[in-house]
């Protein structure tokens, strides 16, 4: 997965909206007005949102995130050289689902 391709899983979510701080720092997708995916500035991988803490966990030990620095511990990054573009995506969308409904 790329920058762009989370770019578009991300607006092709409804009532969905990308937010960028002015000073190049932080890049988000927000629904409403709370984030459900993020970059920083560094542009390596996308943080999302998981249902709670033990999902995360679980997916920071079968390598398929790291944990996302300064965030709850219910969030994950993903770094954009991970190779399931489906399972990034489908995780996109469940953050997307989780900060929506909340």
């Amino acid at each position: 997965m790329t920058h762009d391709d989370a770019n578009r899983s991300c607006a092709a979510l409804p009532c969905a909206w990308y937010h960028s701080n002015a000073d190049g720092g932080l890049e988000a997708w927000k629904v409403g007005d709370k984030m459900f995916a993020c970059y920083g500035h560094a542009l390596d991988g996308v943080s999302v949102k998981t249902a709670d803490p033990e999902s995360a966990q679980f997916l920071i030990e079968i390598g398929a995130a790291i944990k996302a620095k300064y965030f709850h511990r219910s969030w994950v990054r993903i770094p954009f050289d991970h190779s399931g573009y489906d399972s990034v995506k489908d995780l996109i969308h469940t953050s997307y689902s989780l900060i929506r409904n909340s």
